[in-house]
């Protein structure tokens, strides 16, 4: 079978066209994974997402699979040990911040519910689907991931820039941005992928 069409950024790498694949800009409502993704964002700074990818299974061993409540109770011992773990990345105050992150998290599951509520309300709900035609009509940040930034930061996170914050929203299928000659385009997908949760979806940011 010929290969699909697919967004340039993921280039040939099989770990990053299966991730381009399987998850960039899929609905993403399960906590757990919202807390993987928020972290593995973070932890990229200033390093390229395949870097990360390559290293994903390496922490969800180290972050006892992103449970979120197991991280929140890491003591300073346990950040030490962390940071002598070679599989991951090694950069004290993102390892910090995994942890008080994981604290505030849990702050808001208490406050709405879920994180994934949190997070959704910012879209009344639905993905915002976006039909860019090259990869330069791609933003690294919005007004949508400047707002969530600026309340996240409120609540206490860190590492949760518009630039890593608008990364999260790609991933999880907050915001959709594959281009529209990509065969993952949701307009290109069957009707059942292209309505999620059976909410259909927006193409304009609230």
């Amino acid at each position: 079978m010929p290969e699909p069409s697919r967004c340039p950024w993921c280039g040939t790498d099989p770990l990053y066209t299966a991730y381009h694949d399987q998850e960039w800009g899929v609905p993403v409502h399960d906590d757990r994974v919202l807390f993987e993704f928020i972290t593995l964002e973070g932890a990229q700074a200033g390093l390229s997402w395949i870097t990360i990818l390559k290293k994903r299974e390496n922490y969800r061993r180290a972050f006892d699979n992103f449970d979120v409540q197991k991280v929140a109770r890491y003591t300073p011992d346990k950040i030490e040990k962390l940071l002598l773990d070679a599989g991951i990345v090694r950069n004290r105050l993102k390892v910090e911040s995994t942890v008080s992150n994981a604290r505030a998290f849990i702050a808001i599951q208490k406050e709405f519910g879920s994180f994934a509520a949190y997070i959704w309300q910012w879209v009344d709900g639905a993905p915002v689907v976006n039909r860019p035609q090259t990869i330069r009509d791609v933003p690294a940040r919005t007004q949508l991931s400047d707002r969530i930034s600026k309340d996240l930061k409120k609540r206490g996170f860190r590492f949760v820039g518009s630039t890593i914050i608008y990364a999260h929203l790609q991933a999880t299928g907050v915001v959709n941005d594959h281009l529209v000659g990509c065969d993952f385009h949701p307009e290109k997908q069957p009707p059942e992928k292209q309505v999620a949760g059976g909410v259909r979806p927006r193409t304009k940011c609230p």
